[in-house]
Protein backbone atom coordinates (compact mmCIF):
# COMPACT_ATOMS: atom_id res chain seq x y z
CA UNK A 1 0.00 0.00 0.00
CA UNK A 2 2.77 2.44 0.93
CA UNK A 3 4.66 1.88 -2.35
CA UNK A 4 1.48 2.86 -4.16
CA UNK A 5 1.06 5.93 -1.95
CA UNK A 6 4.64 7.04 -2.70
CA UNK A 7 3.94 6.65 -6.44
CA UNK A 8 0.77 8.74 -6.11
CA UNK A 9 2.65 11.39 -4.15
CA UNK A 10 5.30 11.62 -6.90
CA UNK A 11 2.59 11.82 -9.56
CA UNK A 12 0.83 14.60 -7.64
CA UNK A 13 4.05 16.61 -7.48
CA UNK A 14 4.59 16.10 -11.23
CA UNK A 15 1.06 17.40 -11.92
CA UNK A 16 1.64 20.47 -9.74
CA UNK A 17 4.87 21.20 -11.62
CA UNK A 18 3.11 20.86 -14.99
CA UNK A 19 0.28 23.15 -13.87
CA UNK A 20 2.77 25.81 -12.81
CA UNK A 21 4.40 25.90 -16.25
CA UNK A 22 3.62 28.96 -18.43
CA UNK A 23 1.34 28.20 -21.34
CA UNK A 24 -0.25 25.10 -19.76
CA UNK A 25 -3.71 26.60 -20.27
CA UNK A 26 -3.06 26.78 -24.01
CA UNK A 27 -4.08 23.13 -24.35
CA UNK A 28 -7.50 23.19 -22.68
CA UNK A 29 -8.03 19.45 -22.97
CA UNK A 30 -4.68 18.71 -21.31
CA UNK A 31 -5.28 21.39 -18.66
CA UNK A 32 -8.72 19.96 -17.79
CA UNK A 33 -7.25 16.45 -17.55
CA UNK A 34 -4.49 17.61 -15.19
CA UNK A 35 -6.92 19.55 -13.01
CA UNK A 36 -9.20 16.51 -12.67
CA UNK A 37 -6.28 14.24 -11.80
CA UNK A 38 -5.07 16.78 -9.25
CA UNK A 39 -8.55 16.94 -7.72
CA UNK A 40 -8.77 13.13 -7.50
CA UNK A 41 -5.34 12.80 -5.87
CA UNK A 42 -5.59 15.71 -3.42
CA UNK A 43 -7.50 13.90 -0.60
CA UNK A 44 -5.13 10.89 -0.83
CA UNK A 45 -2.00 13.06 -0.82
CA UNK A 46 -3.22 15.23 2.06
CA UNK A 47 -4.01 12.16 4.18
CA UNK A 48 -0.70 10.50 3.33
CA UNK A 49 1.32 13.63 4.14
CA UNK A 50 -0.43 13.89 7.50
CA UNK A 51 0.24 10.17 8.08
CA UNK A 52 3.96 10.67 7.44
CA UNK A 53 4.03 13.72 9.69
CA UNK A 54 2.36 11.79 12.53
CA UNK A 55 4.91 8.99 12.16
CA UNK A 56 7.69 11.55 12.43
CA UNK A 57 6.06 12.88 15.60
CA UNK A 58 5.99 9.35 17.04
CA UNK A 59 9.69 8.81 16.26
CA UNK A 60 10.65 12.22 17.71
CA UNK A 61 8.60 11.68 20.87
CA UNK A 62 10.14 8.24 21.50
CA UNK A 63 13.63 9.64 20.93
CA UNK A 64 13.08 12.59 23.28
CA UNK A 65 11.54 10.37 25.96
CA UNK A 66 14.71 8.28 26.14
CA UNK A 67 16.79 11.25 27.20
CA UNK A 68 14.23 13.26 29.17
CA UNK A 69 14.29 13.20 32.99
CA UNK A 70 11.83 16.03 33.75
CA UNK A 71 8.53 14.37 34.71
CA UNK A 72 6.28 17.16 33.38
CA UNK A 73 8.08 17.10 30.03
CA UNK A 74 7.87 13.31 29.90
CA UNK A 75 4.12 13.46 30.54
CA UNK A 76 3.68 15.98 27.73
CA UNK A 77 5.72 13.79 25.33
CA UNK A 78 3.68 10.71 26.29
CA UNK A 79 0.42 12.56 25.54
CA UNK A 80 1.82 13.74 22.22
CA UNK A 81 2.92 10.18 21.42
CA UNK A 82 -0.48 8.72 22.32
CA UNK A 83 -2.33 11.31 20.19
CA UNK A 84 -0.05 10.69 17.19
CA UNK A 85 -0.45 6.89 17.43
CA UNK A 86 -4.25 7.18 17.53
CA UNK A 87 -4.22 9.51 14.54
CA UNK A 88 -1.95 7.13 12.58
CA UNK A 89 -4.50 4.34 13.07
CA UNK A 90 -7.31 6.61 11.85
CA UNK A 91 -5.30 7.70 8.81
CA UNK A 92 -4.39 4.11 7.89
CA UNK A 93 -8.10 3.23 7.75
CA UNK A 94 -8.85 6.40 5.77
CA UNK A 95 -6.06 5.70 3.26
CA UNK A 96 -7.29 2.13 2.70
CA UNK A 97 -10.74 3.51 1.87
CA UNK A 98 -9.30 6.23 -0.40
CA UNK A 99 -7.32 3.59 -2.30
CA UNK A 100 -10.36 1.40 -2.97
CA UNK A 101 -11.08 1.08 -6.72
CA UNK A 102 -13.34 3.94 -7.69
CA UNK A 103 -16.56 3.41 -9.62
CA UNK A 104 -15.90 5.18 -12.96
CA UNK A 105 -19.47 6.48 -12.92
CA UNK A 106 -19.29 8.09 -9.46
CA UNK A 107 -18.73 11.65 -10.72
CA UNK A 108 -21.59 11.50 -13.23
CA UNK A 109 -25.03 13.06 -13.09
CA UNK A 110 -27.88 10.60 -12.58
CA UNK A 111 -31.19 9.81 -14.16
CA UNK A 112 -33.70 8.47 -11.63
CA UNK A 113 -36.77 6.50 -12.69
CA UNK A 114 -39.56 5.92 -10.15
CA UNK A 115 -42.45 3.55 -10.97
CA UNK A 116 -45.53 2.69 -8.94
CA UNK A 117 -45.68 -1.04 -8.22
CA UNK A 118 -48.18 -3.06 -6.19
CA UNK A 119 -50.89 -1.06 -4.46
CA UNK A 120 -52.75 0.86 -7.18
CA UNK A 121 -53.46 4.52 -6.40
CA UNK A 122 -51.69 4.27 -3.02
CA UNK A 123 -48.48 3.17 -4.79
CA UNK A 124 -48.81 6.10 -7.22
CA UNK A 125 -49.25 8.54 -4.32
CA UNK A 126 -46.17 7.10 -2.60
CA UNK A 127 -44.18 7.38 -5.87
CA UNK A 128 -44.99 11.11 -5.92
CA UNK A 129 -43.88 11.47 -2.28
CA UNK A 130 -40.57 9.71 -2.90
CA UNK A 131 -40.02 11.90 -5.97
CA UNK A 132 -40.50 15.00 -3.77
CA UNK A 133 -38.18 13.48 -1.15
CA UNK A 134 -35.37 13.22 -3.72
CA UNK A 135 -36.07 16.72 -5.07
CA UNK A 136 -35.77 18.17 -1.54
CA UNK A 137 -32.57 16.18 -0.92
CA UNK A 138 -31.03 17.34 -4.21
CA UNK A 139 -31.99 20.96 -3.58
CA UNK A 140 -30.42 20.73 -0.12
CA UNK A 141 -27.14 19.78 -1.79
CA UNK A 142 -27.62 22.53 -4.39
CA UNK A 143 -27.95 20.05 -7.21
CA UNK A 144 -30.12 20.76 -10.23
CA UNK A 145 -33.25 18.66 -10.84
CA UNK A 146 -34.82 18.41 -14.28
CA UNK A 147 -37.96 16.35 -15.01
CA UNK A 148 -37.71 14.25 -18.18
CA UNK A 149 -40.91 12.18 -18.14
CA UNK A 150 -43.97 12.06 -15.91
CA UNK A 151 -47.25 10.12 -15.94
CA UNK A 152 -49.62 11.48 -13.30
CA UNK A 153 -52.97 10.31 -11.97
CA UNK A 154 -55.76 12.70 -11.05
CA UNK A 155 -55.42 12.48 -7.26
CA UNK A 156 -51.84 13.78 -7.13
CA UNK A 157 -50.02 10.51 -7.62
CA UNK A 158 -47.57 9.40 -10.29
CA UNK A 159 -47.59 6.12 -12.18
CA UNK A 160 -44.03 6.96 -13.19
CA UNK A 161 -41.58 9.84 -13.20
CA UNK A 162 -38.10 10.14 -14.67
CA UNK A 163 -35.81 13.02 -13.75
CA UNK A 164 -32.16 14.03 -13.93
CA UNK A 165 -30.09 15.18 -10.97
CA UNK A 166 -27.03 17.19 -12.02
CA UNK A 167 -24.26 17.72 -9.48
CA UNK A 168 -20.71 16.70 -8.61
CA UNK A 169 -20.68 13.09 -7.42
CA UNK A 170 -24.47 12.65 -7.76
CA UNK A 171 -24.19 9.01 -8.82
CA UNK A 172 -21.75 8.14 -6.01
CA UNK A 173 -24.51 9.07 -3.54
CA UNK A 174 -27.78 8.30 -5.31
CA UNK A 175 -26.81 4.81 -6.53
CA UNK A 176 -27.69 3.42 -3.09
CA UNK A 177 -31.37 4.28 -3.70
CA UNK A 178 -31.93 1.65 -6.44
CA UNK A 179 -34.41 -1.07 -5.50
CA UNK A 180 -37.92 -1.62 -4.18
CA UNK A 181 -39.23 0.86 -1.60
CA UNK A 182 -42.19 -0.33 0.49
CA UNK A 183 -44.74 1.81 2.34
CA UNK A 184 -46.99 0.64 5.18
CA UNK A 185 -49.84 2.96 6.18
CA UNK A 186 -53.60 3.44 6.32
CA UNK A 187 -54.75 4.96 2.99
CA UNK A 188 -57.11 7.96 3.20
CA UNK A 189 -59.68 5.94 1.26
CA UNK A 190 -59.60 3.07 3.79
CA UNK A 191 -62.65 3.35 6.04
CA UNK A 192 -61.75 0.38 8.23
CA UNK A 193 -58.41 1.78 9.33
CA UNK A 194 -56.44 -1.20 8.03
CA UNK A 195 -52.77 -0.81 7.20
CA UNK A 196 -51.99 -1.41 3.54
CA UNK A 197 -48.62 -2.27 2.01
CA UNK A 198 -47.66 -0.76 -1.35
CA UNK A 199 -44.44 -0.71 -3.31
CA UNK A 200 -42.56 1.38 -5.83
CA UNK A 201 -39.35 0.71 -7.74
CA UNK A 202 -36.49 3.18 -8.01
CA UNK A 203 -33.82 2.86 -10.71
CA UNK A 204 -30.77 5.13 -10.52
CA UNK A 205 -28.70 5.30 -13.70
CA UNK A 206 -25.51 7.27 -14.42
CA UNK A 207 -26.05 9.76 -17.23
CA UNK A 208 -24.43 8.38 -20.35
CA UNK A 209 -22.41 10.70 -22.54
CA UNK A 210 -22.16 10.33 -26.30
CA UNK A 211 -18.74 8.69 -25.94
CA UNK A 212 -20.24 6.04 -23.63
CA UNK A 213 -22.91 4.83 -26.06
CA UNK A 214 -22.95 5.05 -29.84
CA UNK A 215 -26.49 4.96 -31.24
CA UNK A 216 -26.94 3.84 -34.85
CA UNK A 217 -29.60 6.09 -36.40
CA UNK A 218 -30.80 3.10 -38.46
CA UNK A 219 -31.91 1.52 -35.18
CA UNK A 220 -34.14 4.47 -34.26
CA UNK A 221 -37.71 5.25 -35.25
CA UNK A 222 -38.75 8.83 -34.50
CA UNK A 223 -42.39 9.88 -34.18
CA UNK A 224 -43.56 13.42 -33.43
CA UNK A 225 -46.96 14.34 -32.03
CA UNK A 226 -48.74 16.98 -30.00
CA UNK A 227 -48.09 17.11 -26.27
CA UNK A 228 -51.04 16.28 -24.09
CA UNK A 229 -51.80 16.77 -20.42
CA UNK A 230 -53.83 14.82 -17.89
CA UNK A 231 -57.08 13.46 -19.26
CA UNK A 232 -55.93 13.95 -22.82
CA UNK A 233 -56.30 17.71 -22.71
CA UNK A 234 -54.24 19.36 -25.44
CA UNK A 235 -51.57 21.57 -23.92
CA UNK A 236 -49.66 22.30 -27.10
CA UNK A 237 -50.91 23.13 -30.58
CA UNK A 238 -47.65 22.15 -32.33
CA UNK A 239 -46.05 18.75 -32.93
CA UNK A 240 -43.42 19.22 -30.24
CA UNK A 241 -43.59 15.86 -28.41
CA UNK A 242 -41.08 13.24 -29.51
CA UNK A 243 -41.24 9.46 -29.23
CA UNK A 244 -38.08 7.46 -29.89
CA UNK A 245 -38.22 3.69 -30.42
CA UNK A 246 -34.96 1.78 -30.23
CA UNK A 247 -35.76 -1.17 -32.47
CA UNK A 248 -33.10 -3.69 -31.26
CA UNK A 249 -34.13 -3.42 -27.58
CA UNK A 250 -37.73 -2.23 -27.88
CA UNK A 251 -37.03 0.71 -25.54
CA UNK A 252 -39.51 3.54 -26.10
CA UNK A 253 -38.80 7.08 -24.88
CA UNK A 254 -41.50 9.75 -24.89
CA UNK A 255 -40.51 13.35 -24.24
CA UNK A 256 -42.97 16.25 -24.06
CA UNK A 257 -41.77 18.45 -21.19
CA UNK A 258 -40.35 21.16 -23.47
CA UNK A 259 -42.21 23.38 -25.94
CA UNK A 260 -39.57 22.84 -28.60
CA UNK A 261 -39.39 19.63 -30.63
CA UNK A 262 -35.59 20.03 -30.82
CA UNK A 263 -35.30 20.21 -27.02
CA UNK A 264 -37.62 17.23 -26.52
CA UNK A 265 -35.62 15.23 -29.07
CA UNK A 266 -32.36 16.06 -27.26
CA UNK A 267 -33.89 14.96 -23.93
CA UNK A 268 -35.21 11.75 -25.47
CA UNK A 269 -31.81 10.87 -26.93
CA UNK A 270 -30.09 11.60 -23.60
CA UNK A 271 -32.51 9.29 -21.79
CA UNK A 272 -32.14 6.57 -24.43
CA UNK A 273 -28.34 6.71 -24.18
CA UNK A 274 -28.58 6.37 -20.41
CA UNK A 275 -30.95 3.39 -20.62
CA UNK A 276 -28.71 1.61 -23.14
CA UNK A 277 -25.67 2.31 -20.96
CA UNK A 278 -27.58 1.01 -17.95
CA UNK A 279 -28.45 -2.19 -19.83
CA UNK A 280 -24.77 -2.73 -20.58
CA UNK A 281 -23.92 -2.12 -16.90
CA UNK A 282 -26.56 -4.60 -15.75
CA UNK A 283 -25.17 -7.23 -18.14
CA UNK A 284 -21.70 -6.65 -16.69
CA UNK A 285 -23.08 -6.93 -13.15
CA UNK A 286 -24.86 -10.18 -14.04
CA UNK A 287 -21.54 -11.55 -15.29
CA UNK A 288 -20.03 -10.69 -11.89
CA UNK A 289 -22.96 -11.86 -9.78
CA UNK A 290 -20.89 -12.74 -6.73
CA UNK A 291 -19.15 -9.35 -6.65
CA UNK A 292 -22.46 -7.58 -7.08
CA UNK A 293 -24.07 -9.45 -4.17
CA UNK A 294 -21.17 -8.54 -1.88
CA UNK A 295 -21.68 -4.81 -2.36
CA UNK A 296 -24.30 -2.46 -1.00
CA UNK A 297 -26.32 -0.52 -3.54
CA UNK A 298 -25.43 -2.52 -6.64
CA UNK A 299 -27.84 -5.39 -6.13
CA UNK A 300 -30.86 -6.49 -8.09
CA UNK A 301 -33.53 -3.82 -8.59
CA UNK A 302 -36.19 -6.32 -7.55
CA UNK A 303 -34.62 -6.38 -4.07
CA UNK A 304 -36.68 -4.78 -1.30
CA UNK A 305 -34.27 -2.25 0.18
CA UNK A 306 -36.36 -0.05 2.47
CA UNK A 307 -39.67 0.11 4.37
CA UNK A 308 -41.43 3.33 5.37
CA UNK A 309 -43.84 2.54 8.23
CA UNK A 310 -46.11 5.53 8.83
CA UNK A 311 -48.07 4.30 11.90
CA UNK A 312 -44.78 3.81 13.80
CA UNK A 313 -42.98 6.77 12.20
CA UNK A 314 -40.00 4.61 11.25
CA UNK A 315 -37.88 3.88 8.22
CA UNK A 316 -35.88 0.65 7.96
CA UNK A 317 -33.13 -0.02 5.44
CA UNK A 318 -33.04 -3.81 5.17
CA UNK A 319 -29.59 -4.04 3.54
CA UNK A 320 -27.77 -2.62 6.55
CA UNK A 321 -30.33 -3.29 9.34
CA UNK A 322 -30.72 0.43 10.04
CA UNK A 323 -33.94 1.74 11.60
CA UNK A 324 -34.59 5.45 12.15
CA UNK A 325 -37.59 6.98 13.90
CA UNK A 326 -37.74 10.24 11.97
CA UNK A 327 -40.05 9.45 9.08
CA UNK A 328 -41.31 13.04 8.66
CA UNK A 329 -37.78 14.41 8.25
CA UNK A 330 -36.81 11.62 5.85
CA UNK A 331 -39.87 12.20 3.64
CA UNK A 332 -38.82 15.87 3.55
CA UNK A 333 -35.45 14.93 2.06
CA UNK A 334 -33.34 14.25 5.17
CA UNK A 335 -31.84 10.96 3.88
CA UNK A 336 -28.13 11.72 4.35
CA UNK A 337 -27.82 9.52 7.46
CA UNK A 338 -29.15 6.51 5.53
CA UNK A 339 -26.86 7.16 2.56
CA UNK A 340 -23.81 7.63 4.81
CA UNK A 341 -24.57 4.31 6.52
CA UNK A 342 -24.87 2.59 3.12
CA UNK A 343 -21.55 4.07 1.97
CA UNK A 344 -19.84 2.93 5.19
CA UNK A 345 -21.25 -0.59 4.85
CA UNK A 346 -20.22 -0.73 1.19
CA UNK A 347 -16.67 0.38 2.02
CA UNK A 348 -16.43 -2.15 4.87
CA UNK A 349 -17.54 -4.96 2.54
CA UNK A 350 -14.98 -3.94 -0.08
CA UNK A 351 -12.19 -3.67 2.50
CA UNK A 352 -13.06 -7.15 3.80
CA UNK A 353 -13.00 -8.57 0.30
CA UNK A 354 -9.69 -6.84 -0.42
CA UNK A 355 -8.27 -8.32 2.79
CA UNK A 356 -9.44 -11.81 1.83
CA UNK A 357 -7.79 -11.44 -1.56
CA UNK A 358 -4.51 -10.21 -0.07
Amino acid sequence: MFDKLEDLLRRFEEIMNELSEPGVTGDQKRFASLMKEQSDLTPIVEAYREYKKCNETIEDSISLLDGESDEDMRQMLKEELSTAKARVEELEKKLKILLLPKDPNDDKNVIVEIRAGAGGDEAALFAAEIYRMYVHYAEGRRWKVETLEMEEIGIGGMKSVTFMISGQGAYSVMKYESGVHRVQRVPETESGGRIHTSTITVAVMPEAEEVDVVIDEKDIRIDVCRSSGAGGQCVNTTDSAVRLTHIPTGIVIYSQTEKSQIQNKAKAYALLRTKLYDLAMQDAHDAEAEARRSQIGTGDRSEKIRTYNFPQGRVTDHRINLTLYKLDKIMNGDIQEIIDACIAADQAAKLLKMGEGA
